[in-house]
């Protein structure tokens, strides 16, 4: 999978400014972007030159919704995603070409720990509910392995962020939300009519969905958690400002009853803070 975004179209000088030929050139690699593919490109290299290790590898670190012991270890709902069908290079070609074109720029945008989480979930979001399906029966139980849904999770948000991106979807270049369109469709087919791959296409959809609904609710959770954090601190600051004054009525009714000197250091700092307090409510 190819892509042409705004940041690997440049034009040359002002006259090209005004009428634009655009270059393509390829994104540079961001650091956690270059780990995940260094991982997933040598778990693919190290399964097959040492074979013994490789079937260790995918029997103990992919999704198998086979039994219920398995489906249970929740390791592999992370692990999956960095395995690959050694008999297919083009399944991580595929995968690893997403990864490199769309994930730098994700990163830049949210900065390497926000989208290594989102990668994640998306992924883990389409194990979950590959064995939820296999469970109940609707789709062939077995083995899930690949990074797709954690890449279609990209290609959605990209497609919500940056609908400028153009994408290569089976050689022609489209928009990058017709893509996603197509994309989305074509699962949801394969997973009625019962395709031999109708697992993966649960986890490559799943992974679109989180990955939209990630972009779409994650500005709204927060902006409402930051109202609400506003909030209470507006509620913490009332409810202290309303002790001290009762503590400062309790200081001065001993001051009027017992004298100054019978105030101890405590209470003397106390009175001190309330009238500092109320010299910066005058000065406003």
């Amino acid at each position: 999978m190819g892509i042409y975004d705004r940041d690997y179209y440049r034009p040359d000088g002002d006259q090209q400014a005004r009428t634009p030929q655009m270059h393509f050139r390829f994104p540079q690699l961001t650091p956690m972007v270059k780990r995940l593919l260094i991982i997933n490109i040598s778990v693919f290299l190290l399964c097959i030159i040492i074979k013994p290790l490789g079937l260790f590898i995918y029997e103990w670190f992919s999704v198998d919704s086979t039994s219920a012991s398995t489906s249970l270890q929740p390791w592999r709902l992370i692990t999956y995603q960095f395995l690959h069908d050694p008999a297919s290079a083009w399944h991580i070609i595929l995968n690893m070409l997403g990864l490199y074109f769309l994930g730098p720029t994700l990163e830049r945008f949210w900065h390497s720990k926000k989208f290594l989480i989102f990668y994640l979930c998306c992924g883990i979001a389409g194990g979950v509910l590959y064995l939820l399906l296999a469970g109940a029966g609707i789709v062939r139980q077995g083995s899930l392995i690949g990074a797709s849904g954690a890449i279609l999770g990209m290609l959605a948000a990209c497609a919500i962020l940056f609908p400028q991106f153009v994408v290569i979807l089976f050689i022609f270049p489209v928009p990058i939300r017709w893509a996603a369109i197509i994309l989305t469709f074509l699962y949801v087919v394969n997973i009625f009519i019962g395709s031999a791959n109708a697992g993966g296409d649960v986890a490559h959809l799943t992974g679109m969905v989180v990955g939209a609904g990630y972009v779409y609710l994650w500005p709204k959770w927060k902006n409402k958690s930051r109202v609400s954090l506003h909030v209470d601190d507006w509620d913490k600051k009332i409810k202290a400002y309303s002790q001290l004054q009762k503590e400062v009525d309790r200081i001065l009714a001993k001051v009027n009853e017992q004298g100054i000197g019978s105030l101890t250091k405590k209470e003397k700092k106390t009175l001190e803070e309330a009238t500092k307090l109320e010299q910066m409510k005058s000065r406003l």
